[in-house]
């Protein structure tokens, strides 16, 4: 499901072949708000960070199988797909729907997240503590 959380725009390349299938919803996509909680340091006090809009949807396909997705944003196109995808992978081709479309998904976001690292790594300041009066 993270996959299919972050893939945006680049799961709308594989609507064709997920609207393949007969589904109805069992929750149309719908936007919302959802409280974002943080903690100072990763394990102090929890606080409210404040709210992000995220897009849900529920479906079923003809063969019973659920699918869930929430995504973030408004995107009803991208929250319906994923759900379809989540209900694709929980059926008999769950290896097939793996290789077709989670796969190549990942990579792109794993290449992607190496590009975004090594940009990040071009601007990286190591700091050095000099002591004084010491001789």
């Amino acid at each position: 499901m993270r996959v299919l959380a972050r893939a945006g725009q680049e799961l709308f390349a594989y609507e064709s072949i997920l609207r393949d299938r007969g589904y109805h919803y069992v929750r149309r996509p719908e936007t919302g708000m959802v409280m974002v909680r943080g903690r100072m340091g990763g394990d102090g006090a929890p606080f409210n960070l404040g709210e992000m809009t995220v897009t849900r949807c529920v479906i079923q396909l003809d063969d019973g199988s659920t699918g869930y997705s929430y995504v973030t944003g408004r995107s009803v196109r991208q929250a319906e797909l994923a759900a379809i995808a989540d209900a694709l992978l929980q059926g008999a081709e769950t290896a097939r729907w793996h290789e077709t479309l989670i796969a190549p998904l990942k990579a792109s976001q794993d290449a992607c997240f190496a590009r975004r690292n090594t940009q990040a790594q071009a601007t990286r300041v190591e700091f050095t503590t000099m002591l004084r009066g010491e001789g």
